[in-house]
């Protein structure tokens, strides 16, 4: 019996007057509210704590403690619900062979209980979290707690970002005037948001190959960087991916020619109550930003033999 089961969810009628779900109203997607208390959400809330807990390797594991409020939009193949809710820190460590359902909340835990926000995709009563967030630091330090739902940066070499630039890089090269289609060079900035799915917005910029429009309709895996004639494109890209709708992802970019500029980075990147006349911000680092992925099992938007243009340095 799941020891943390106590206050698992809030009255139902909490859900239906509580706050919107992820920080934010989803966009361009039916929705339908739904009871705490309904069976599948429960599902879903104890899917998304699992998978969580799957992530974290020191510490304890977090338990299931009040649903606060769900949502569910629907497809002809399944449904994704998006919920929100509360969760503590259990008596069992992380990275153990026990579920938390087994354990109890640690006893010694005086802490506000964590917020957490999930989406979880519901197929022939099969659970698949597509993104789970909870903010373990707590109301420590108010300007440095996770904003819920608010964009996230990433990783700049993370297999995440494949598919995004993969598409964005897509829609450039039919788009633009030159004769030859461009390759990804390197990603400067890179966040995700969760919305109707996921949306992710992107600082990259892009390569001349030496692959012709003429040609080649599309990349593929013979297209390498020209090393004769080396021409630079820079994009800022919106892209929303929504896998379990069976829809294929949307691009909307706004490209110029030339390199990243890293004052654009840098001001992304600018913390909180930031300004020019404070003696104490934080300078940007000194080592390049532009961390080039992994070519080795990239799509064909990505080169093979990725170089940095003349005069940049680049982590290969």
């Amino acid at each position: 019996m799941n020891r943390a089961a106590a206050g698992l969810c809030v009255l139902g009628l909490l859900c239906l007057h509580g706050g919107g779900v992820l920080g934010q109203d989803l966009e361009a997607e039916p929705e339908a509210l739904v009871f705490c208390d309904n069976a599948l959400v429960s599902k879903v809330a104890k899917a998304a704590v699992t998978s969580f807990n799957e992530k974290i390797s020191t510490g304890n594991m977090v338990a299931l403690y009040q649903i606060l409020s769900a949502s569910k939009a629907e497809n002809a193949s399944g449904v994704m619900y998006s919920i929100k809710f509360n969760s503590r820190r259990s008596d069992c460590p992380a990275g153990g062979a026990v579920t938390w359902t087994d354990c109890g909340y640690l006893a010694d835990d005086s802490k506000e209980p964590i917020m957490c926000n999930a989406t979880v995709y519901v197929s022939e009563g099969a659970t698949s979290t597509q993104v789970v967030e909870c903010d373990l630091e707590g109301p420590v330090k108010k300007d440095r707690r996770i904003c819920m739902g608010c964009p996230v940066e990433l990783d700049l070499e993370s297999e995440e970002l494949k598919v995004p630039v993969a598409v964005s890089i897509s829609k450039y090269n039919p788009d633009n005037n030159h004769t030859h289609l461009f390759m990804l060079n390197s990603v400067g900035y890179a966040t995700r948001q969760v919305v109707a799915g996921l949306r992710y917005s992107l600082y990259f910029d892009m390569r001349k190959s030496n692959c012709s429009k003429a040609d080649n309709p599309n990349l593929h895996s013979g297209c390498v960087h020209d090393s004769n004639d080396v021409l630079l494109a820079n994009c800022n890209s919106t892209v929303d991916i929504a896998e379990w709708r069976h829809e294929v992802p949307q691009a909307n970019l706004e490209c110029d020619e030339g390199a990243m500029d890293l004052k654009n980075i840098f001001n992304r990147r600018r913390p909180p109550g930031w300004s020019p006349l404070r003696s104490d911000t934080l300078a940007p680092k000194t080592e390049t930003p532009f961390i080039s992925l992994d070519p080795s099992a990239l799509p064909p938007a990505f080169p093979s033999n990725r170089a940095p243009p003349p005069g940049q340095g680049g982590l290969l």
